[in-house]
């Protein structure tokens, strides 16, 4: 679909697991240990840093990407403002 999605991408001081910086597009993949208090704060001010670039930003659990990877496909996709393109 021409999403040129980068891995360990460097944004703002920040290492994001996935970019696509043609649509300024941001995909975490988070553990079991971002569900903890401490994490959750630090995900929120990182989402809203990012955010304040100009970049969308898709949080998926680690299971949803295993279990449901065409859902998880979907989402990014509509993200990426590509739904219903051929």
């Amino acid at each position: 679909m021409g999403l040129g999605f980068r891995r360990q991408f460097p944004i703002a001081g920040y290492i994001i697991d996935f970019a696509c910086p043609e649509k300024k597009l941001v995909v975490e993949v988070d553990g079991s240990q971002h569900g903890q208090a401490d994490s959750a704060v630090a995900d929120t001010v990182r989402t809203k840093r990012l955010e304040q670039d100009g970049w969308a930003v898709l949080r998926f659990w680690n299971d949803d990407v295993i279990r449901d990877i065409d859902n998880v496909c979907q989402h990014i996709v509509i993200a990426a403002g590509l739904a219903g393109t051929p």
